[in-house]
């Protein structure tokens, strides 16, 4: 169940990023991201008569958490992809999002079996050669290379946050997080004097990207609880290979010959993280 949940995770994460790194280069960066992350919260608010749930002061304060690594990780990854990097940022994101929560979960005392954690390993090199197998490192600027570490330190910190709530604390604090995200976007641009409204019909479009990323938090939030964080967050981190075949099928850009290593690697450690 955890493998299939996280599977449906980062193929609804990899629509998500397609939708709004697309829609990221012709609207603001901040309107996209609120309007994406304001419709996942309302998938969520909905969601929430089907599974109120007991939750402690304790699961709220986790929701809160992931809420903020959301809304920055949201932001960080839309600037890098309207950048046109996605060589860069997609493989630094995937792999931040990825190693913070297999650290968290293993310093928390989970042990994967032997097949599983191969998987792991496995995936940590795919992620990165999915992604161009980095080959965009040695034109990227700084920003890009600062965009796709603090991106995936966000999601990293959500897929952490969200590990932690109790079963039966039920959707609540997942529809905390969303809404906190919102919160979180808004600010950050009234501070940074980013036009967060969406005052044009491509920001208006986030909210597709939103209703994917909600489903693929609220199957990341089921995974966890089936099953262990480290190899939920490994799984639904592959989003990039999906990101890159509809990039590859649509946008008919070329698939190197890294990105096909790459997504053999993806193939054989899901088939590993499965086996477990």
């Amino acid at each position: 169940m955890v493998f299939l949940l996280s599977l449906c995770s980062a193929i609804a994460y990899g629509l998500s990023d397609f939708v709004g790194g697309v829609l990221s280069r012709r609207a603001s960066v901040w309107a996209v991201a609120a309007t994406s992350q304001a419709t996942a919260a309302v998938l969520a608010l909905g969601l929430i008569a089907t599974n109120v749930g007991e939750p402690r002061a304790g699961d709220l304060l986790w929701g809160g958490l992931a809420g903020i690594g959301s809304g920055a990780g949201n932001v960080f990854i839309y600037r890098g992809l309207a950048g046109g990097r996605m060589a860069v940022v997609a493989p630094l994101s995937a792999l931040a999002a990825a190693g913070v929560p297999v650290l968290v979960g293993l310093f928390g005392g989970e042990r994967p079996g032997a097949l599983p954690m191969v998987g792991v390993l496995t995936a940590l090199p795919a992620i990165w050669l999915v992604s161009n197998g980095g080959s965009g490192l040695r034109d990227a600027s700084r920003a890009d290379v600062v965009n796709g570490l603090l991106a995936g330190l966000g999601f990293g910190a959500q897929f952490s946050a969200l590990g932690q709530v109790r079963e039966q604390a039920g959707l609540t604090p997942l529809a905390v997080s969303q809404v906190v995200s919102v919160v979180a976007i808004v600010m950050g641009a009234v501070v940074l004097s980013g036009s967060w409204l969406p005052r044009d019909r491509f920001s208006r479009l986030g909210a597709v990207a939103g209703l994917l990323a909600g489903i693929a938090t609220v199957c990341f939030q089921l995974a966890v609880r089936y099953g262990l964080l480290s190899l939920a967050a490994v799984v639904t981190s592959l989003y990039p290979a999906v990101t890159v075949l509809l990039a590859a099928l649509i946008l008919r850009e070329r698939i190197g010959r890294a990105q096909g290593v790459g997504l053999a690697l993806a193939l054989m450690a899901i088939a590993l993280i499965a086996s477990g």
